[in-house]
């Protein structure tokens, strides 16, 4: 993944999964991006530690897994 300016690029689809969480990271958040990355349990060496609930911040966890449960619509 490399960044150059206003210009992103990646190859493959992993590298672009990363690079959509980095880019999310820079519009919306590191928290955003987290709960993003939590939400698709991707988790094999992505930019952030937060694809499993048990690398993921407490921040936000519970909210992804009742909706990933269907507590919360």
């Amino acid at each position: 993944m490399v960044f150059d300016g206003k210009y992103a690029t990646a190859a493959g689809v992993p590298a672009g999964l990363d690079m959509a969480l980095a880019l999310a990271g820079r519009i919306a958040g590191n928290g955003a991006a987290q709960a993003i990355q939590l939400a698709h349990e991707y988790d094999p060496r992505p930019p952030y530690r937060a694809g499993a609930p048990a690398r993921a911040p407490r921040a936000g966890t519970e909210v992804i897994l009742a909706r990933r449960d269907g507590i919360i619509h």
